[in-house]
């Protein structure tokens, strides 16, 4: 039989590949702009113990700060993003090690900031702001830090916790290497018969195949390969939430959840609505499982079956090329100024399109203040890269409207509304296509897929969410996590979501094993409430035209410069009810119910 093979990183067209050359012309430039980061440690000293003598030594410390920042974002950027083209390469492994390690050290050398800025004499900032206007810059940034004033520690003792920051990352750092770069998968029977590595990145794909014994093969070839390491991902992601409660308690709060959420002042009710409303319709997942059995004609419907399309007549091979069209589309309801920078993004040497050997899997956007935001893809040719590519340039168009609007110092946005601009992206490419798509089995197809994209975004990250949310819960009470504990917890809320109508395979209780944003906690809640904020967004922007696009792009440019809840207020949508979440969800329940008309 033929067998396919990934490509080497030399394989791939340099048209291909993104022009990390803007952040540094070599390796060089990047080891100068290391040591020059390095020496400018060393000018915090002499602020130092002198933060409230004036508001310019004070302004003068927050620009040392900035300069810093800025610096060392570059030098880790170019530094990872050289990594996750080839995990396999020993020097840039060591270069992301320098940088991380550098990372430490820039956060131990201003550890002494905050401490300072909350020892000062009440009265004293309003003192500072009298004696320089350059303080107004300032304000946003010192109300966030006041208002976390019981959570911040002595000058020693913030000292440590940033010297340690770098044996915290080291969970997610042995799960990376060991899933990116060391796992091997092996070769399964693809739907031409051929010989096929199974990797990461087709993973998917094959779990969408109109034949089930490839899907079935794929699943069980890919999970017994985790089941050999089981005790070792348990062991790493206990050490990774294990670390997540440490910080919490050293901080004064009362758990690892309500910790994550006060970066982004985000009120617990935000997240509890989130799994309640979820909850509230999950009778209308149940139903879509049901149709899914119903019209793929199982008489048993298992994990394996909920990802292929459910009308298999409809195949859509979308090359990358062909893909950027239906992107620029989609958005045009946006408008020229936003389509001019997506061209830009497009030809500019922004994305970096195709799997290699050793590459990264899945799917980012990352960038730099000074260069240009860049993607990394690992395009396949479906439906799904298409939507990625158009989620991961909402992201990117999000970090230029808000590094040209905003200084350095409130142009990145939080982690919360991070999910926003790129979801809407993929729901008004969406939506152009269901306007314009007349063939009954086409229109039923993308249904589906938008229906998948519900199920995937708000159902299964919530499900995520619920998990993350035992499963602290059991460390904070003093109880130890293992594979098979771990596994329990996650088949039973499988069964939840999923329903009695699914076929509950054993290997689906292992999943937990090969999802990375575990090891960034309490994130993927996001993906949901964001899915919901931008379905508000699509709905008035196709509904009102011109207001709600100027309130939208109002709302890209706002970076950090106010808190995630109050920047998405004032651009219409309110996020402390329930609204947004249970809107969205009754649009779920709309595409259920014309999706079984389609398929009568």
């Amino acid at each position: 039989m033929e067998q396919q093979r990934l490509k080497s990183r030399a394989e791939i067209s340099d048209v291909n590949k993104w022009h990390l050359e803007d952040i540094f012309s070599d390796i060089n430039q990047w080891e100068e702009e290391f040591a020059l980061v390095e020496k400018l440690l060393e000018e915090g000293k002499r602020f130092q113990g002198h933060l409230s003598d004036h508001a310019d030594t004070l302004i003068s410390c927050f620009e040392w700060m900035d300069d810093l920042s800025l610096r060392l974002e570059e030098v880790y950027s170019y530094a990872r993003m050289r990594r996750d083209e080839d995990n396999r390469i020993a020097n840039y492994q060591a270069l992301t090690d320098r940088a991380g390690a550098l990372a430490v050290k820039v956060s131990s050398a201003a550890s002494f900031v905050v401490p300072e800025l909350l020892a000062m004499p009440e009265g004293k900032l309003e003192e500072f702001r009298v004696q320089s206007t350059k303080m107004g810059l300032y304000n946003h940034a010192l109300d966030d830090i006041l208002r976390k004033k019981e959570h911040i520690l002595s000058y020693i003792e913030e000292k440590l916790l940033a010297e340690v920051g770098e044996l915290a990352e080291a969970p997610g750092a042995i799960f990376s290497m060991a899933n990116n770069a060391d796992l091997k998968f092996p070769d399964i029977v693809n739907e031409r018969g051929q010989s096929v590595e199974l990797t990461k990145g087709n993973f998917i794909q094959f779990m969408e195949s109109h034949k089930q014994d490839v899907r079935k093969e794929a699943f069980k070839t890919l999970y017994n390969t985790y089941e050999k390491q089981r005790n070792t991902w348990a062991a790493t992601l206990n050490s990774s939430i294990k670390s997540d409660v440490f910080f919490a308690k050293a901080r004064h709060y009362p758990s690892a959840l309500a910790a994550s959420l006060d970066d982004d002042r985000v009120p617990l009710k935000v997240y509890e609505s989130l799994i309640d409303t979820v909850h509230e319709f999950l009778p209308q997942m149940h139903r879509y499982i049901q149709l899914r059995k119903k019209a793929l004609n199982l008489n048993e419907l298992h994990m394996y079956d909920i990802y292929v399309p459910i009308v298999p007549e409809t195949t859509m091979t979308i090359t990358y090329e062909e893909a950027k069209n239906m992107v620029t589309e989609g958005l045009t309801p946006l408008g020229k100024d936003y389509l001019s920078i997506l061209e830009e993004g497009f030809t500019k040497g922004w994305v970096d399109v195709y799997e290699n050997e050793g590459k990264t899997s899945g799917a980012y956007s990352w960038g730099t203040y000074r260069a240009h935001p860049y993607v990394l893809l690992n395009h396949q040719d479906t439906l799904n890269s298409m939507f990625t590519l158009a989620h991961e340039m909402g992201h990117s168009l999000h970090t230029y409207f808000s590094n040209r609007k905003q200084p350095h110092l409130y142009a990145g946005y939080k982690i919360f509304v991070a999910e926003v601009a790129s979801t809407l992206n993929e729901s008004l490419v969406m939506e152009h296509l269901l306007k314009n798509t007349k063939d009954p089995k086409t229109l039923a197809y993308l249904i589906n897929h938008y229906l998948e994209q519900f199920r995937g975004t708000i159902f299964r990250q919530t499900m995520f969410a619920e998990f993350e949310k035992m499963t602290h819960s059991v460390v904070e009470k003093g109880g130890a996590l293992t594979a098979d504990n771990l596994s329990e917890m996650y088949r039973d809320l499988n069964q939840v979501y999923y329903g009695s109508d699914v076929v509950l395979d054993p290997e689906i209780a292992l999943e937990w094993a090969r999802i990375p944003h575990f090891y960034n906690a309490f994130y993927v809640y996001k993906y949901a409430t964001g899915f919901s904020a931008a379905i508000a967004f699509a709905r008035a922007i196709l509904e009102e035209g011109e207001p709600a696009v100027t309130r939208y792009l109002e709302f890209l440019s706002g970076g950090s410069s106010d808190y995630p809840i109050e920047l998405l207020r004032k651009a219409g949508v309110d996020m402390e009810t329930p609204a947004p979440v249970r809107d969205a969800l009754k649009v779920f329940a709309e595409l259920v119910g014309r999706l079984e008309e389609l398929l009568k």
